[in-house]
């Protein structure tokens, strides 16, 4: 029997998590000041929301050029182009708030959306030297990184959000910090540059063909409504619970229980995704979401809160890394650049479709914040019943058509 040596791999993964707790504190960061701090710009209240979906979009639009660049020149190369982005977005957003104006603001917004991008090829990364064995549990490490970040970005809210006159402007100033000292993580990184194929190489499937094999449908369908989903309801979170009648504290540490909850499983998650199959994992975390939705439904204590932003991110733990191994081990290393790149643009879009929509559901559905919230989590059922019909479709399949 060959033994196979993943201790590159595991070195790989190592700096990965360093750089989703340090870098990836950002993204709960922004996601708890930047529909209150876009509520206190905009001069209209739907509107509220458009700071996270430019985030969004930007990380939509990243996408492919991310993933070109990190085909062609390595991920150091992309990673460190994500960090230059989150820093310069922060820049301009502290800019934006300092000069009151939105449509700055948004620009700041705009550019974060380049690191959130690179950021979610972490997980991808993770896979790039790891055996077929340790591929789920490199995937399942490099997000319970997030643990960590779950407690500083909020954390981080707290003691900055109100340190200057202009409110959230010190944020802003510690997404800089963050962006700074967390890409010299990337000096460490050891994945070799992708090795251009020869002229007489396969040149893998066309986009088309990718998309059109199940196997891949499914899991492209899959992380999007796992992460379109999530962003939904997160987006509406700090408004829904300040609107209800809590401070903006109780908002942090609501988001602070879910960032925890997103990746505190990535510990066994991989290791669940080896034992009972990707497919099954999947299906319970769309069941878990559903779970979040009812419990969001039921009231608006602080205790329905947390417990469905808890179930919130256990559900987008278990779909979105389900569905992310099932995509990695469904595609040649030659064609890495071209399905990575299509699978987040398509996901990203429908969370920036999703954040969207938030802001609107929110604040235009209803006379209050809790008919507002109620829309939001009702506008989950029709897409969660997509993502369960697809992965029921996959298992019917013969499986020769899902490899």
């Amino acid at each position: 029997m060959t033994t196979i040596d993943d201790s590159k791999a595991k070195r790989n993964v190592a700096v990965l998590v360093a750089a989703q707790a340090i870098l990836g504190a950002q993204m709960p960061m922004i996601f708890t000041i930047g529909g209150l701090a876009g509520q206190s710009l905009a001069t209209n209240a739907c509107l509220a929301t458009l700071p996270i979906s430019l985030i969004v979009l930007g990380s939509m639009l990243s996408a492919t050029p991310i993933s070109a660049i990190m085909q062609k020149f390595g991920r150091r190369a992309g990673f460190f182009v994500g960090a230059a982005g989150g820093a310069l977005g922060g820049i301009v957003g502290a800019y934006g708030l300092y000069l009151g104006s939105f449509p700055v603001f948004l620009a700041g917004s705009l550019l974060t959306g380049i690191y959130m991008s690179a950021h979610g090829f972490y997980r991808f990364a993770a896979a790039d030297t790891a055996s077929d064995a340790f591929r789920p549990k490199a995937i399942s490490y490099v997000m319970a990184g997030g643990l960590l970040s779950a407690v500083i970005g909020p954390q981080l809210v707290k003691a900055t959000s109100q340190a200057f006159v202009v409110p959230f402007m010190g944020t802003y100033f510690a997404v800089i910090a963050v962006n700074v000292v967390g890409s010299l993580l990337f000096f460490f990184i050891d994945i070799p540059k992708p090795v251009p194929p020869a002229h007489d190489a396969p040149r893998g499937r066309t986009r088309w063909e990718l998309i059109t094999t199940p196997r891949i449908a499914v899991a492209v369908i899959c992380a999007m409504v796992s992460y379109a989903l999530m962003n939904l309801v997160m987006t509406s979170t700090p408004l829904a619970v300040v609107g209800c009648g809590f401070t903006e504290g109780n908002a942090a540490d609501v988001v602070t229980s879910h960032v925890l909850a997103m990746y505190v499983p990535s510990f066994f998650t991989g290791h669940l995704i080896a034992r009972f199959g990707v497919e099954r994992i999947m299906a319970t975390g769309l069941l878990i979401l559903a779970g979040a939705g009812a419990v969001a439904l039921s009231g608006v204590t602080l205790e329905n809160f947390f417990i469905a932003l808890v179930l919130l991110g256990l559900g987008w733990n278990f779909g979105f890394i389900g569905a992310t191994s099932m995509l990695a081990g469904s595609h040649e290393p030659h064609e890495r650049g071209r399905m990575q790149g299509l699978n987040d643009l398509l996901v990203f879009g429908g969370v920036t479709m999703a954040s969207l929509a938030s802001g609107g559901l929110m604040n235009c559905s209803g006379g209050s914040p809790q008919e507002g919230w109620t829309a939001v989590n009702m506008a989950m059922a029709p897409f969660l019943m997509l993502a369960g019909g697809a992965l029921i479709w996959l298992t019917m399949q013969p499986r020769r058509g899902a490899a």
